[in-house]
């Protein structure tokens, strides 16, 4: 299994933090994110690693080829980062995640590694970890069917029904990368869709019979950071044994 991480976000919501750092770079306790995330999934097997990068990029690949200069790591540049989303990131991973089993990671999330293996571990090809928490606007929401199947996921679905936040971990199988880039060709090259999540895709697959089940890992500490207030909030929640 390959991991996915998409790290090329100018993370504008992050200023001043992020005026001279790319936000996977910045610290929580004594690691940064990347660092954090490259640690929990070698810790689960892990061996290949994709990277998309934009912002300050080099400093990404610097800092992946100084830290982790025997793993396995294949950038890839999204020179048109200031102008579309994670979509299109992603979409950029097909000529080395098409039909490969895949786990896909957002790179400004800190998490407990325990997550990672949760997923693993789970018997469902296909599945997302899942926080379950007070819900806002801003977060990306699921909402499941009684098998605990995905049938909604996005920051507008309805909070009422929603179940709980996707953290932004996702395990794939080849089926399921397989759709996936074949819509995310549609929408990246016939219907201009860059410059937004790429959970559209996932709800899209839905009607087509490909779905995430839902693998709740609320037991275990998550965070995204979005602003300096997540930031901040992150430095002060992180337990002592992941610090």
């Amino acid at each position: 299994m390959k991991a996915v991480i998409l790290a090329a976000g100018i993370a504008s919501r992050l200023r001043p933090l992020t005026d001279t750092t790319p936000k996977c770079l910045l610290k929580i306790g004594e690691r940064c994110l990347l660092e954090r995330a490259f640690d929990a999934l070698i810790q689960n097997g892990f061996d290949e690693f994709i990277i998309v990068t934009g912002y300050r990029q080099q400093q990404i690949v610097d800092f992946l080829q100084t830290r982790y200069p025997e793993r396995k790591v294949t950038f890839i540049y999204n020179d048109r980062y200031e102008s579309t989303n994670n979509i299109y990131s992603l979409w950029l991973t097909r000529p080395y995640a098409d039909e490969e089993e895949v786990l896909l990671l957002d790179s400004d999330i800190v998490f407990d590694p325990q997550i990672v293996a949760k997923l693993l571990g789970s018997d469902k090809a296909d599945a997302l970890a899942l926080n379950r928490h007070e819900l806002g606007a801003e977060e990306i929401k699921v909402i499941a069917d009684e098998e605990q199947k995905v049938v909604e996921i996005s920051k507008v679905c309805s909070i009422p029904e929603a179940i709980g936040e996707s953290i932004g971990i996702e395990k794939m199988s080849a089926t399921y990368t397989k759709a996936l880039f074949q819509e995310l060709e549609t929408m990246i090259t016939v219907e201009g869709l860059d410059n937004i999540f790429y959970e559209r895709a996932f709800e899209r697959l839905i009607p087509q019979g490909y779905s995430f089940y839902v693998i709740d890992t609320t037991e275990f500490f998550s965070a995204e950071l979005d602003t300096v207030e997540d930031f901040q909030q992150a430095q002060k929640l992180i337990p002592a044994s992941l610090y």
